[in-house]
């Protein structure tokens, strides 16, 4: 009995030596055949696997890297399907569930996105991993570690980048070598003033009740030029010394002298224009006009409840210019119209002013946007087609806003003028205006704050309501329309505070911006609030901002308006005109609750001022949208038209655009620079600055 005990513990010794034997004849086999036998730890592929105990013994191929994923996939597609029911060999516990990366053949294989052939065939094998060192900051198990490298500059990334414009404005000499943009030629002199969708004569087949609306280049026909600067350009007279004097060469236009030389508006003395502050109905001087509509009406409170004002036939903006120092942002508008150029004066005494005209389409400023509106001899015919014009204003002024008139109906005693004060008394009275004060030549209305007057006219009064489903806020291309308005239900756009603490507080508006987000509004604002610090923090850094004394400043995807509101914070000598593009969400009303102006615009197109008439342009992540959309070649022109001599870019964009955007700066004759973000080096986006420079090349 216990030899053949003995014989049994014999026969398993030799069992076990033979196995081992075999076991190591068949590992040897598979290394010589570059087939190497991997030990691995389940939760390397399995995320939600946790094991605070080692699984495996140490293989010789320690301290090697592989590639084990590829590795897998490769064994599972060559052996799964000649052993359906066995498991893919591999030293794992045998507690352990399967790993998910598994699948029989009845399973579809895991699709390469990159390489589809076929929904159900699987991939050839993959070749074995080329040896790679590893960069980054977290090791081979997910966890942080303080030493990682960078890696080399790799040359032929930047080509490549480079080379995503060349289909377009780039060309590649016979050696192979990218050469950029081909610089863009300069335009003619004529072109010195161009606005091109105003001055587009191919397209402007004017009839008189659209002579002032937009008349854009067909597509392809778009500026291909650089506009050439005046003769003798100067850098602009600094703020405020340019509200009064502005160098004569930088606007070489004496119309406006002749035509107003008796109403105070303008003079030249020497080699420069001066403006005394007068106007038509003001020829005394701004400040005692402003002075006499205050005291007309307190409640209006320049400075305070009245933060925002549209001056509309602004002349040269003398208005908005003297109310600037009683904390009021005026927008001045005016027609580009037979006296020509009197937003570029505007403009260039360092005034917010842009070229509109009330006409057959809606203007490009959101509803509820200005505390006050004013009109002093502005030609506009308000009572006329139903007082459409006047629904038009009535649209933009904020519930609870006023409307100043200086005109000649106002108190001339003549029988067509009291013909006209008599219609304009009709139609505001239907608009539940209410006519607050009239005094001399001036008369102050108030809009009403909520629909309740609207809702108690007799049954018929007109003009009607507008239906509830027309957004007051779409102005795009829009028609104006023979209706009033709705104000919103919650009362918001007429319970905004008191300035200047409007500025940092979100408006209750901001609920209602149609934007996708994960996040609340409230949160996206604050987060835009902390970025426009940042950056405008950085403008002193890269540049001289002080020095420079930029006045004229313009963010081409403005949000919220963030950087408009840290450059009033940090007490910036400027003002900023805040764009909307049409391609994203619609902020226009939180920029206007906050004491800002801004406007609607598809950067596709021209934008509507003259040119030489900003010092600064911020575009934030503006191209990698437009890119889409139109030629961002088009939009760098626009920039270097509107783009004072001596002005700069500042743009933050992707990688991908921004080399491409470089080459184009550099073809306009632009000083350009290329940084990284706080980010540093490898982030996905970069900075450029650029200067147009103050003289002029060739």
């Amino acid at each position: 009995m216990k030899s053949a005990v003995e014989n049994g513990g014999l026969v398993k010794i030799s069992a076990f030596v033979f196995a081992s034997v075999a076991l190591f004849y068949f590992g040897k086999q598979w290394s010589d055949e570059d087939r190497r036998l991997l030990f691995f730890n389940y939760g390397q592929f399995a995320a939600n696997f946790t094991s605070q105990t080692p699984l495996v013994a140490v293989s010789p191929n320690h301290g090697k890297p592989f590639n084990v994923t590829a590795l897998i996939m490769d064994d599972i597609y060559q052996t799964a399907t000649v052993v359906p029911n066995e498991d893919v060999v591999a030293a794992v516990s045998p507690d352990m569930a399967s790993p998910p990366l598994l699948r029989s053949p009845s399973s579809p294989p895991p699709v390469d996105s990159d390489n589809i052939s076929s929904p159900h065939q699987p991939p050839p094998p993959s070749p074995a991993p080329p040896l790679v060192e590893r960069f980054g900051i977290v090791d081979e198990n997910g966890t942080m570690s303080d030493e990682f490298g960078v890696g080399d500059f790799d040359p032929e990334i930047v080509e490549i980048l480079r080379n995503v414009s060349q289909d377009v404005e780039g060309r590649i000499d016979d050696g192979g070598t990218w050469v950029g943009v081909v610089p863009f030629p300069q335009c003619p002199t004529s072109m010195t003033d161009y606005i091109p969708c105003l001055d587009a004569a191919d397209a402007v087949k004017l009839k008189s009740t659209t002579r002032d609306q937009r008349h854009c280049p067909e597509k392809g026909k778009g500026l291909s030029c650089l506009i050439p600067r005046s003769k003798g350009y100067k850098r602009p007279i600094p703020w405020p010394k340019s509200r009064d004097e502005v160098w004569y060469s930088n606007v070489p236009h004496t119309r406006l002298v002749e035509d107003k030389w008796g109403q105070n508006w303008i003079s030249v003395a020497k080699n420069k224009f001066r403006s005394p502050g007068g106007g038509t109905q003001f020829s005394h001087g701004a400040d005692q006009y402003i002075d006499q509509i205050s005291k007309m009406v307190p409640d209006i409170a320049f400075g305070q409840r009245t933060r925002v004002v549209l001056d509309v036939g602004c002349g040269i903006a003398s208005f908005g210019a003297y109310l600037m120092s009683r904390n009021v942002l005026t927008l001045s508008v005016a027609p580009k119209d037979v006296h020509g150029n009197q937003i570029q004066f505007a403009l260039e005494r360092g005034v917010p002013a842009m070229v509109a005209a009330f006409a057959t389409h809606r203007l490009i400023y959101p509803s509820q946007a200005f505390d006050l509106i004013h009109c002093s001899r502005c030609t506009v015919d308000w009572t006329r087609d139903d007082g459409i014009l006047l629904l038009e204003l009535n649209r933009m002024l904020r519930a609870g806003g006023y409307f100043v008139w200086a005109a000649q109906p106002v108190y001339k005693h003549k029988v067509n003028l009291e013909e006209q004060w008599k219609e304009m008394v009709d139609l505001t009275t239907r608009l539940c205006w209410e006519l607050v004060k009239k005094e001399g030549y001036i008369a102050i209305w108030r809009k009403p704050l909520d629909n309740i007057c609207y809702l108690s006219r007799q049954k018929g009064t007109g003009p009607p309501l507008c239906d509830t489903n027309d957004d007051p806020d779409n102005v795009w291309y829009v028609d104006v329309k023979a209706c009033i308005s709705r104000l919103p239900e919650n009362g918001s756009g007429a319970s905004v505070i008191y300035w200047p603490w409007r500025l940092n507080n979100p408006p209750d508006r901001l609920e209602t911006i149609n934007i996708d987000a994960y996040i609340s509004r409230k949160e996206l604002y604050k987060a835009e609030s902390r970025y426009g610090d940042e950056i405008v923090g950085s403008f002193s850094k890269v540049m001289r901002w002080k020095k420079l004394k930029f006045r004229n400043v313009m963010d081409m995807r403005a949000g919220f308006g963030g950087i408009a509101a840290a450059l009033i914070n940090q007490k910036s000598d400027c003002w900023v005109m805040n764009v909307v593009p049409v391609s994203g969400p619609n902020t226009l009303p939180v920029i206007y609750d906050r004491g800002l102006i801004g406007v609607m615009h598809d950067w596709c197109e021209p934008f509507d001022t003259y040119p030489r008439t900003y010092d600064f342009l911020h575009a934030s992540g503006l191209f990698s949208v437009e890119q889409s959309r139109c030629d961002i070649g088009g939009i760098m022109l626009e920039m270097d038209r509107i783009l004072r001599p001596g002005g700069f870019a500042y743009i933050h964009d992707s990688v991908t655009v921004i080399y491409r955007l470089q080459e184009l700066g550099n073809a306009m004759g632009w000083h350009v620079k290329l940084r990284d973000t706080s980010e540093g080096p490898h982030a996905s986006y970069k900075l450029l600055v650029c200067e147009k420079r103050l003289k002029q090349k060739g």
